[in-house]
């Protein structure tokens, strides 16, 4: 009988924070800048050159441990993490080693957080991630390779980063998915970062190894550097656990090592034998002081934002919208904040989430347009739904206001008027559309008077013609069926 291999997952997030200035300079942070641009003494290395904290960076990291239910100490301190490579000006980085700003913690996974694909087979909902610490150091230059040369640009070096450990608690490449979703999440959130992976706001490398099935000490541990996109993390993740099995079962060994992820042809590919700890040849950082978290934490604790689990667990509460709805609206803050400002102008919050997830998102999606560049303010929104709850307009025609009010920006009540929408409701002139309708079609009110009951819609429907749409549906069912049974 073949072995059957079980393999666990750790992740080491890198997240650049969303300040001004690098880490310990006063060079602005700004994507996209021409290259070497924002450059100094301090972050190029030049000898002599001395570290000054950013304080925001330290404030913006211990926020980020609360929202992950981190200890931070009271004290932590800057280490020097050795090592050569091209884009490491000092050949150091000033880094966190045995005193990080922040232990422990845990990022819980939501159903939404996994792939589509995978939502229906998750294996452990509501699981917890457990984290190992969060530290803080200084990000390295970027380096670009060409065809006959490669360039680095200093830009980034010194920017402020967060590396975001986790235990190995992760079972498969869906939940690593899920945990880089729901982190992401948390993150925007909480406006430290933006956390986006193309901009490379947020990279992650990977740590697996596969066991057999019945024991408890871990396999080699083989990690995959610089993955820039999280269905890419999945995918070499699930190419990773089946290279390792496969070697395994044909009697070879495996050795700690670093890879690299090639999405084009969709397979890892060994960079180096990976360095331990003691390779880097840690210190204490001698340029700077170990920090006193204290000072700040209480004005750090008032910054805590409602998270996205609790925001939906409130939705569900206060408006009345189901679980799965309240996990959509608040899967993005921009979003949920959009949902929440119309709902406190409309009168059946439920309906008015249906309109966002179904017509407003459909709509943005075919323009390409963010939630934030909506030319529907909230506000007209619940308007909207408002006159068409009145009887002023139908659904039909709420969804054709809609769509002008959405390539337009114009309010709903100034569109009705422009386009002489309003339903008719003056009861003698249904009255007298129904009576012409009845004349005009004796067979389905001999149907309806012997009982199909359905015939009535028939007859609802010519008066709507008549009426070109404008009459009242509900007003007109009435007329007609009070006419019928005379």
């Amino acid at each position: 009988m073949a072995t059957r291999y079980i393999p666990t997952i750790g992740l080491e997030v890198h997240v650049q924070l969303k300040t001004r200035s690098k880490m310990f300079c006063g060079c602005a942070v700004e994507y996209g800048s021409e290259p070497n641009t924002h450059t100094c003494p301090v972050c190029l290395g030049y000898p002599g050159a001395l570290p000054v904290m950013n304080e925001t960076a330290l404030r913006m990291t211990a926020l980020t441990g609360l929202m992950l239910n981190c200890k931070v100490p009271d004290i932590c301190k800057f280490d020097r993490k050795n090592y050569f490579y091209p884009d490491m000006p000092k050949n150091y980085q000033i880094s966190q080693y045995d005193q990080p700003i922040c232990d422990g913690g845990g990022v819980p996974l939501h159903d939404l957080a996994y792939p589509k694909d995978a939502q229906k087979s998750i294996t452990n909902a509501g699981k917890v991630v457990r984290l190992v610490r969060i530290h803080l150091e200084e990000d390295v230059a970027k380096s670009s390779h060409f065809e006959t040369s490669s360039g680095i640009d200093f830009n980034r070096a010194g920017t402020p980063l967060m590396e975001i450990v986790s235990e190995p608690d992760i079972d498969s490449p869906e939940e690593a998915f899920a945990f880089l979703s729901a982190l992401q999440q948390i993150l925007v959130y909480g406006g430290v970062s933006d956390a986006d992976m193309e901009k490379g706001q947020m990279r992650c490398d990977c740590n697996i190894s596969v066991r057999p099935e019945g024991t408890s000490e871990l396999g080699t541990k083989i990690e995959i550097k610089n993955m820039n996109t999280i269905s890419g993390v999945r995918r070499a993740i699930a190419f990773e656990i089946e290279r390792q099995i496969e070697v395994l079962t044909k009697g070879g060994a495996l050795a700690q090592e670093t890879r690299r992820w090639d999405d084009t042809l969709g397979q890892t590919t060994l960079m180096r034998i990976k360095e331990s700890a003691h390779d880097y040849r840690y210190f204490p950082e001698p340029d700077l002081l170990p920090v006193d978290t204290s000072v700040f934490m209480e004005e750090v604790r008032k910054l805590r934002p409602e998270l996205p689990a609790e925001k939906r667990e409130r939705f569900v509460q206060t408006y009345g919208v189901t679980e799965y709805d309240a996990s959509v609206l608040a899967s993005d803050r921009a979003l949920a904040d959009y949902f929440e400002n119309a709902a406190n102008a409309a009168s059946k919050p439920k309906v008015l989430a249906n309109w966002i997830l179904n017509d407003l998102l459909s709509a943005l999606g075919a323009t390409g347009e963010t939630i934030a560049e909506c030319k529907v303010a909230p506000s007209e929104l619940a308007a909207l739904l408002g006159i068409i709850e009145s009887g002023t307009i139908n659904t039909r025609q709420g969804k054709e206001v809609f769509a002008e009010m959405l390539a337009t920006g114009k309010k709903a009540s100034l569109i009705i008027e422009e386009k002489g929408l309003k339903q008719e409701s003056d009861l003698g002139a249904i009255e007298a559309l129904c009576a012409q309708s009845i004349a005009a079609n004796p067979k389905a009110v001999e149907e309806f008077r012997a009982g199909k009951a359905a015939s009535i819609n028939f007859l609802k429907g010519q008066v709507m013609k008549l009426s070109q749409g404008k009459a009242n549906p509900t007003v007109v069912g009435e007329i007609l069926t009070r006419l019928l049974s005379a």
